[in-house]
């Protein structure tokens, strides 16, 4: 008869001649209860085996990396890595314009790099760029897909059994949340979510792209923020990041999945082609843009006004400046570069993002 701990450290196993001679011992943890008569010396009819059972690492790791989770943020670090390497010129180009560096003309302001810093230049602060991308859109994507089931999970779980009550004496107060949308919810909560975690590497990003006079390298650039500003140097603008980023973040996901939903179910399909991704993912990255723009232009104006010698005090104050200096027109300065580079960005890293979740999830997508 064999006996297992529940540690599973140990295998005890125990042979006899007859099914009379079997006896059954209690085990607890890594220890096996025996009578004091049992005799554990081994006889012709008697074996006594004793194995050391090591847990099997290369299994708990082969199983923990093809979780859902782990493949959806893998899918995200690789997506948001290759969209980026494809469109750093793009990045340039939008950040000079937003923060009023060079000319207000997406040519001009091309050839203008170009002339000073050579081809090189479209891809300034691209290292740190790429740093940055790589676990901002592995938490981004990773919180939207985690948060938008949990959501779900609980409104399912809710309507089922009613809506979590609030109970304060005699009074019962319900909570009815069937009208928060998850999809919403969970964009809401990746951008705030990954911007807490990324910001330092934004602000290194845009201080390279912006001087790479003033910061020729990452490693200069984090000594000099530190040394003026300290450890909230970095974090520099985080207020507005956030604000900006929240109705950016929410509308983007929401737009994705709602017009993917809805396209879908008007043409009786389960899924996006690769070209319907890309059109979908880019008219998505157009709206939230466009809608948050205004909050993006203060957002930047904030985070390297001290390059310039003049650091607005706060995002309101940013707004009225930007208003007061160039009309209504100057906080959609730089959309259409802006444009040119959300676009497709967000139709590349859904279609690669999509795809990555295919390659990575096949087995879970099959079962």
């Amino acid at each position: 008869m064999r006996h297992t701990s529940t540690t599973n450290l140990f295998i005890v196993s125990m042979a006899a001649e007859s099914q009379s001679q079997k006896k059954t011992y209690c085990v607890v943890g890594d220890i096996m209860i025996i009578p004091k008569d049992f005799n554990l010396s081994p006889t012709k009819d008697r074996q006594i085996n004793l194995q050391l059972n090591f847990p099997d690492v290369g299994r708990v790791f082969n199983d923990f990396i093809r979780t859902q989770e782990v493949g959806e943020f893998f899918s995200g670090a690789l997506a948001g890595a290759m969209t980026k390497a494809i469109l750093a010129p793009l990045e340039t180009i939008r950040t000079r314009m937003v923060v009023g560096v060079g000319s207000r003309n997406i040519g001009t302001s091309f050839i203008q790099v170009i002339e000073q810093q050579g081809w090189q230049g479209l891809w300034a602060g691209n290292t740190i760029n790429m740093l940055r991308i790589i676990p901002t859109q592995a938490i981004e994507l990773g919180t939207f897909e985690c948060v938008k089931r949990a959501m779900t999970s609980a409104q399912e779980k809710w309507t089922d059994t009613g809506s979590p009550k609030l109970q304060i004496g005699n009074a019962s107060l319900s909570f009815s949340l069937s009208w928060l949308s998850p999809v919403a919810v969970a964009g809401a909560a990746a951008g705030v979510v990954s911007t807490l975690a990324c910001h330092p590497l934004e602000v290194l990003k845009d201080r390279l792209t912006v001087s790479p006079e003033v910061y020729p390298s990452i490693r200069i650039a984090v000594h000099k923020i530190y040394k003026d500003g300290g450890i909230a140097g970095l974090y520099a603008g985080l207020g507005p990041t956030l604000i900006g980023m929240l109705p950016y973040s929410t509308c983007y996901y929401f737009m994705y999945e709602t017009i993917k939903k809805s396209y879908c179910r008007a043409q009786k399909k389960e899924s996006l082609s690769r070209a319907e991704m890309l059109l979908v993912g880019a008219f998505s990255g157009l709206t939230a843009s466009t809608i948050s723009y205004p909050l993006e232009v203060a957002r930047k104006r904030l985070m390297v006004g001290a390059l310039q010698g003049k650091c607005p005090p706060h995002m309101v104050a940013a707004l009225s400046e930007v208003i007061r200096e160039e009309g209504l027109l100057g906080l959609y300065r730089g959309w259409g570069a802006s444009c040119l580079k959300v676009m497709p960005s967000s139709g590349i890293t859904w279609t690669l993002y999509e795809a990555w979740k295919d390659i990575l999830l096949a087995d879970r997508r099959h079962v």
